[in-house]
């Protein structure tokens, strides 16, 4: 328990930060307008899509590198975060490509209103360089996670953040003599918060000297008994993340499509949401991490019971997480500026979430967390590709565009998808099939 909550507390308070400067984001784009936060929005789940990719590779090596620690061999970790970098980089150029040359196509994808196409287009083309950065550093915060680091990496997190909500008030408001640049100049100052957090993880390597440093000679060594490794697992990790992020995306393409209105309440319901979710998140990626080690110990029945120790952790931290969710329901209906239509939506969208995220908690603290601990990651994409993309994505395109269903049973219908995983979930739980040693000894 105390292993857990070392690991798992810096991470939540990250996640606040974050959440927090979330939070903040949209209030100041409250200032430009709805349209700004709509179209801010749906951009986002673009660049989801774009960071799913990072975590499913972060999530990938931190499956090998946790135990490998566990196992006292940092040597090995050093070329796990050079398969990490080799494959976060690639992703990275596509994306930039991507986000600089089809702007607006990607923007259709999500809405076919032609004002939050143009606002959102802009926000990716600006926002494209800040890909790379934030690919190097994530694949190297992951690694110090797992190599009992998480406090430095909590830091580098928290330089970035704050780095973000700093910049995105001087460029919003035109502070300090800059010229107000609305939603060009959140795009900046993700980019320049994520160069920021590059530097820090250069700062780190350098002067701090890990146990791993950031070096990009690994990208080109090779080994293939660690690729494999990489790809049976990693591979359906990341599949696992891409088709969840994209279901998501699914679910945000649909709201875009039913109005403005339904947007923005969507958006702002995400906020609070994420609010909510903080302290089960942290405790899922403290269950990937200690399980893991304790799983390359060779210690098997402990790691079981480290499983269930995280499930009645994430229960706990899910209902809390859903109470807090509750509480701030009448703080965000005063503070944002909404039609009458939209803070209608977004009532029931925040009493979803009571109940919602302990759903979500249970079941990333053990498919994102205990599973993956011991390389069990085809479980998760199984799960998740059945759950979203034969039942919640068609559901919800049933439900809005056959059967134009009201926007509040839309999003009803959509936030089914965590509770129907949970037969399988925890069938897969208690067959304890997942506590498995990875490790090999190499050269």
């Amino acid at each position: 328990m105390k292993k857990i909550w070392l690991v798992a507390l810096p991470i939540i308070l990250q996640n606040l930060i974050d959440a927090a400067v979330n939070s903040a984001d949209v209030l100041m784009l409250n200032y430009v307008g709805q349209s700004a936060i709509s179209a801010v929005s749906l951009a986002n789940s673009m660049i989801s899509v774009f960071f799913m990719f990072l975590y499913g590779i972060g999530t990938g090596i931190a499956m090998l590198a946790a135990q490998y620690f566990g196992k006292g061999d940092c040597k090995t970790i050093e070329k796990v975060e050079g398969i990490g970098l080799r494959f976060s980089l690639s992703v990275a150029v596509i994306g930039a490509a991507c986000a600089i040359t089809i702007p607006k196509s990607l923007m259709r994808i999500y809405t076919n209103d032609e004002a939050l196409v143009v606002i959102g287009a802009k926000y990716l083309t600006v926002i494209s360089i800040g890909l790379i950065f934030w690919a190097v550093s994530s694949i190297y915060m992951s690694i110090l996670r797992c190599i009992d680091k998480v406090a430095v990496s909590t830091c580098l997190e928290v330089l970035a953040l704050l780095s973000n909500v700093t910049l995105n008030a001087v460029f919003i408001f035109g502070l300090l003599g800059v010229p107000k640049l609305g939603v060009t100049g959140v795009a900046l100052a993700t980019v320049m918060s994520r160069l920021i957090q590059l530097l820090g993880c250069f700062f780190v390597s350098v002067f701090k000297k890990p146990a791993v440093p950031l070096t990009f000679k690994t990208i080109f060594s090779k080994n293939r008994l660690l690729e494999r490794d990489f790809f049976s697992m990693a591979v359906p990790a990341i599949a696992n993340d891409i088709v969840w992020a994209l279901a998501f995306s699914v679910y945000s393409a649909i709201m875009g499509h039913l109005g403005d209105d339904a947007v923005a309440a969507y958006s702002i319901n995400n906020v609070v949401r994420n609010l909510g979710t903080v302290m089960c998140y942290g405790v899922a990626a403290a269950a990937g991490i200690v399980t893991g080690q304790i799983l390359g110990e060779g210690n098997r029945e402990q790691g079981i019971k480290t499983g269930h120790l995280c499930l009645k952790m994430a229960f706990i931290t899910g209902i809390l997480g859903g109470l807090l969710a509750l509480a701030l329901t009448p703080v965000t209906m005063r503070v944002v500026s909404l039609s009458e239509t939209a803070l209608d939506y977004l009532k029931f969208m925040l009493l979803i979430n009571s109940y919602y995220i302990t759903g979500t908690a249970v079941n990333t603290t053990l498919i994102v967390g205990v599973f993956r601990a011991g390389g069990d990651s085809r479980f998760g994409f199984k799960c998740d590709l059945i759950d979203m993309w034969v039942y919640a994505v068609p559901l919800g395109l049933i439900a809005a565009f056959v059967l134009k269903l009201p926007v509040k049973w839309v999003f009803f219908l959509l936030c089914t998808d965590e509770f129907v995983k949970w037969p399988w979930v925890f069938k897969n739980f208690y067959s304890y099939k997942w506590a498995r040693n990875i490790t090999r000894d190499l050269d």
